[in-house]
């Protein structure tokens, strides 16, 4: 390849000249997400420990159907707008013009507030109709309605795009933290007033209402920081007509979101509806420890994926591998890590936060870490086919693998119990992971060679 050296000029970016200068300042700004997470996923499972012992299994379990009820109504409507967002702005003629950046943006704010109202109204009109297939009775419909407004105003893919753009992701590391305080301060009132359900929920509620109100102001914040302002002068055919193949990205991005959705979260409701509430709570308790490790995986695509947009637009095919060769690796190390930590603490730290009630718990904990663990390797490669412009492969690896986890779990769950489910999430991951390493690689091997005899 030729020695210019133009790596992407992302915030923090100008001037590198080594790979190795670029992967230490990603993985600084990975360090930030990841310290933050530390901070907030901590916080958060402090406020699950205290609805956990407040209620005990069996109401904890009707809490956490409940809020993955709301979650599955936003994520199977929501687009994952920050992709085709950061996609699009990364192409030289959008990136030069602010005005076109900014009618950009207003289609994905429309795209992202009609999403966010449909779910609100999927889980207000479907929920009624699911109550009873996963456990739950018709009298507690009105926990359903409490939890709604946190998923009508939870506008994510506009914000999430404007900070990862402008490299904000300090910033974003530590501001995500005041609502996760929050939710624990309120967690703690209620259980030394013997709240129920209902507030518990209610707090759950609030906190995610805040996060949404902070999230807005940064974003708004990022794009002042890049020059980008909103533009409301176009109507909503005219601003896709302005953008061929947004929506067409969306829709396939918005797929395979729908489908990580079935395996992530109606997990759930399916051990829920083949176990009852208090087999949905410890198996949705030990989701929630596991998290932790999950959340690298979401932060490296976070830092990388505007980069690897950027890096294949300018035919960068070399340090595009590289990258994800060293992420790679460093994630592997990282999953070895939690593994050890799983298995020395694991026991020990339950029995001290949870009590007796929770026994058996390290159980569910440590095969989670394991398919978590193959969905961190898959994560890269993953970033990497949509910046890649693969939409359709990832998809199609996606629903492969959705039936493979239904197929595993509807014979691990009735036959194991709850850990059934982990089996099935074991089984989607590996597959996962290995199919996302099987296409990568021979086509970005392919485009390299395409490059480099191109500039011969």
């Amino acid at each position: 390849m030729p020695e210019n050296n133009r790596y992407p000029t992302a915030p923090g970016l100008t001037g590198l000249k080594l790979p190795r200068e670029y992967i230490l300042s990603r993985i600084g700004s990975i360090a930030h997400l990841f310290s933050g997470t530390i901070a907030v996923t901590g916080l958060m499972a402090l406020s699950t420990i205290i609805a956990a012992r407040a209620l005990g299994p069996e109401m904890y379990g009707v809490l956490a159907l409940v809020l993955t009820m709301g979650r599955i109504c936003e994520r199977l409507i929501r687009f994952e707008s920050w992709q085709p967002l950061i996609r699009f702005a990364s192409q030289p003629d959008t990136e030069a013009d602010p005005v076109h950046m900014g009618r950009l943006f207003v289609l994905g704010l429309m795209l992202d507030l009609a999403c966010a109202a449909a779910a609100a109204l999927a889980l207000v009109l479907a929920g009624y109709l699911l109550l009873p297939l996963i456990g739950l009775d018709h009298s507690q419909y009105y926990l359903l309605l409490i939890f709604a407004p946190a998923i009508a105003f939870n506008i994510r893919g506009v914000p999430t795009a404007a900070l990862r753009l402008a490299g904000h992701f300090r910033t974003l590391a530590y501001f995500q933290s005041l609502s996760a305080v929050l939710r624990l301060a309120l967690a703690g009132v209620a259980w030394a007033w013997g709240a129920g359900v209902a507030e518990f929920l209610a707090i759950w509620t609030v906190a995610q209402l805040v996060d949404t109100a902070i999230f807005a102001w940064l974003a708004r914040r990022s794009l002042k920081t890049i020059g980008v302002h909103l533009v409301f002068d176009s109507s909503p055919g005219e601003l896709k007509r302005a953008f061929p193949g947004f929506m067409g990205f969306a829709w396939s991005t918005n797929a395979s979101s729908t489908l990580r959705t079935l395996t992530q979260e109606a997990d759930v409701l399916l051990v829920g509806a083949l176990t009852g509430t208090a087999g949905a709570g410890l198996y949705h308790l030990a989701k929630r420890l596991a998290k932790m490790a999950q959340q690298v995986g979401q932060h490296i695509q976070s830092v990388l994926y505007p980069d690897f947009a950027r890096l294949w637009a300018k035919d960068e095919v070399r340090m595009f591998g590289m990258i994800v060769i060293k992420v790679q690796c460093f994630l592997a190390a990282f999953a070895i890590l939690a593994l050890g930590v799983t298995w020395f603490f694991g026991e020990p730290l339950i029995a001290l936060l949870l009590g007796e009630d929770y026994a058996g718990l390290l159980a569910l904990v440590f095969t989670q870490v394991i398919a978590v663990a193959l969905i961190l390797h898959a994560s890269t490669p993953r970033s990497a086919m949509l910046a890649m412009n693969h939409p359709g492969t990832v998809l199609m690896i996606a629903l492969v693998s959705t039936a493979l986890f239904f197929g595993v779990a509807s014979v691990a769950i009735p036959a194991f119990g709850p850990i059934g489910a982990n089996f099935a999430h074991i089984a989607f991951a590996l597959f996962t992971a290995v199919a996302l390493d099987v296409v990568f690689w021979p086509r970005l091997l392919r485009r390299q060679r395409q490059v480099e005899e191109g500039e011969q």
